[in-house]
């Protein structure tokens, strides 16, 4: 993707204003000739950076947040109080709800630790005050509320995110074994004892497009600047130490300016690379004589 119009989607997600779901509407109509997975990539990704640097924030104005919502709830406003809040100040309805729930928790004096709060918002029939049960996980007519409604960051969003990974993880195997080539999975590797692993260890290197790879990694997501440093710093350079130069597939798309084109180490595609050229086990066994 190009950077300009990697630019004029950031900028469409940063003026609006409302929910995630909304906005994901909003990118589609605005960019119809984008492929609707690579928009909700990007949409999530910014979400995701946004609550991060947001977070402390909002924990600090926790107190303040929650007087907000008592207040409503005891003037009587219906059902969906969360939702607006989340609309009015551009929080994640999931996030805003655990920062409503732990003071709800240290006001009645009840436990407060992170592994009980995502209990209780993992099962909301524990939490005894039913109006924020409702609040947190219910539906009022045909409006999912906080973790239901938020797609893009909460446990269900990162169930979905988990399980999309998973999907594609399998879909490149397939791809690898539909052409006959021999390979290792992580499961595999683990088992070696190696701990950082990539998706696919090839057993023969190959070519794609005349560059030769050991291994393939699945991301299914965009890939900006961001998350490929992350990766990189995280996992292509250990990959690439121990196995040699790897072929890195972002299957929801990546900005141009990632792929650099002296780079040695790994090559990036946005799908299964169809120019592959094979090892020669000819040439193999001459060069081990």
């Amino acid at each position: 993707m190009k950077q300009e119009i990697y630019e004029n989607i950031m900028t469409s997600i940063k003026q609006f204003k409302g929910m995630s779901k909304d906005c994901d509407k909003m990118l589609r109509e605005t960019f119809p000739h984008i492929p609707p997975d690579t928009l909700s990539s990007i949409l999530a990704l910014e979400i995701r950076r946004r609550m991060k640097f947001s977070h402390a924030k909002l924990c600090s104005q926790g107190t303040e947040y929650y007087e907000r919502y008592t207040e409503a709830i005891s003037n009587g406003e219906s059902i969906g109080v969360l939702v607006r809040m989340s609309e009015e100040t551009g929080l994640s309805p999931a996030l805003l709800a655990r920062i409503i729930l732990e003071n709800h928790c240290e006001q009645n004096k009840l436990t407060t630790s992170r592994s009980e709060i995502t209990k209780l918002l993992r099962d909301t029939t524990l939490i005894e005050d039913k109006d924020l049960a409702y609040e947190i996980y219910l539906y009022f007519s045909l409006y999912f509320q906080c973790i239901i409604y938020d797609d893009q960051y909460g446990p269900i969003s990162d169930a979905v995110k988990h399980s999309i990974g998973q999907e594609y993880e399998v879909k490149l195997q397939n791809y690898v074994s539909e052409r006959n080539i021999a390979f290792l999975n992580e499961d595999h590797l683990r088992l070696r004892g190696y701990d950082k692993t990539p998706d696919i260890k090839l057993e023969v290197p190959v070519a794609v497009n005349g560059f030769v790879i050991n291994w393939i990694e699945s991301k299914a997501l965009f890939g900006n600047e961001d998350v490929h440093k992350k990766y990189i710093k995280e996992q292509f350079l250990s990959y690439w130490n121990r196995f040699g130069p790897g072929l890195v597939i972002y299957w929801f798309g990546f900005l141009d300016t990632l792929n650099q084109p002296n780079e040695k180490k790994f090559i990036i595609m946005d799908h299964f690379p169809e120019n592959i050229t094979y090892m020669d086990p000819k040439s193999v066994k001459s060069l081990s004589l």
